[in-house]
């Protein structure tokens, strides 16, 4: 799966996924408003409906709801767009992106040096 998905509908992925995987629409909307991000009924049903029709939600009726289903969790989804991020700007290369990552300061020495334990690339000192 390789379809992207607005800003908008990520945000409903993410109340989804907040949700523990399912939500019903006057759950989505009830979280929107909370987050300051009300649009009308069509627009999210309609946004919902893209989501289904993309493979990223499921849909089943109880009674006259909707009850919405993540297919695709959120560490699938990041992994999804990471890749497609690394391919697309670094044209596959990682290291490119920690590259830039270093040289920018975008991430800490500490963070680094966590990474660099987590890949074994530094033994514990004794």
């Amino acid at each position: 799966m390789t379809q992207q998905v607005s800003d908008f509908e990520l945000e409903l992925m993410k109340i989804i996924w907040e949700n523990g995987g399912t939500a019903l629409y006057a759950e989505i909307t009830e979280a929107l408003e909370k987050k300051g991000l009300s649009t009308t009924k069509n627009t999210i049903i309609s946004l919902l409906s893209r989501l289904v029709d993309k493979g990223y939600l499921t849909t089943n009726k109880i009674g006259r709801r909707n009850k919405y289903t993540a297919l695709v969790s959120v560490e699938e989804y990041q992994a999804m767009q990471t890749t497609t991020f690394i391919d697309k700007i670094y044209e596959g290369n990682v290291q490119g992106l920690v590259c830039t990552l270093i040289q920018k300061k975008l991430i800490s020495a500490e963070e680094y040096d966590e990474l660099r334990k987590y890949w074994g690339g530094e033994s514990e000192k004794e």
